[in-house]
């Protein structure tokens, strides 16, 4: 057996054949993004924050993990697909914060719909929306204890890094 480095090893060339072309939700973002960050727990777009996420397809094709980068926030995102579900079982974690969030992803018409939970239980919905070669809005909102309004925790708009 021939050994590899870590990254050889963790990253992938592609989609697994195992994952259905139909079922290819998170494809389309492998690369490198720049973000705006206008909203985060409150409106910060007069501030101006930037960040950037990376993502690659990792685990012999059959998963795609990100690498978020902010001002004070620093965290990675694991998306594996399970066939059993026909879905994509996500896991965010912020090694910073100590915040981990649990969630399943799956396309819904043009956007990409992902609901779970925070670590104590709060419902949590993440949307990749107004999603173009070159661009997508992410929105992240959590459920209100009333059980019926969703509020905004994060918005980010990427727009794909050029090589």
């Amino acid at each position: 057996m021939q050994t590899a480095n870590f990254q050889s090893a963790l990253t992938a060339p592609g989609r697994s054949p195992e994952i259905p072309e139909q079922h290819d939700a998170y494809g389309w973002l492998i690369g490198s993004w720049d973000l705006d960050i206008p909203f985060y727990r409150v409106d910060i777009s007069d501030r101006r924050v930037k960040g950037q996420v990376h993502f690659s397809w990792v685990l012999e094709g059959r998963a795609v993990q990100d690498v978020w980068i902010m001002p004070h926030s620093y965290g990675t995102t694991l998306r594996i697909w399970d066939p059993a579900i026909e879905a994509w079982r996500v896991t965010w974690i912020n090694p910073i914060s100590g915040v981990r969030d649990q969630l399943i992803g799956r396309r819904s018409g043009s956007d990409i719909i992902q609901l779970g939970t925070h670590a104590d239980d709060t419902p949590i919905r993440w949307t990749f929306t107004e999603i173009t070669d070159h661009s997508f809005r992410w929105l992240g909102d959590a459920l209100e204890p009333d059980g019926v309004t969703w509020k905004r925790e994060a918005e980010f708009r990427a727009t794909r890094m050029h090589a």
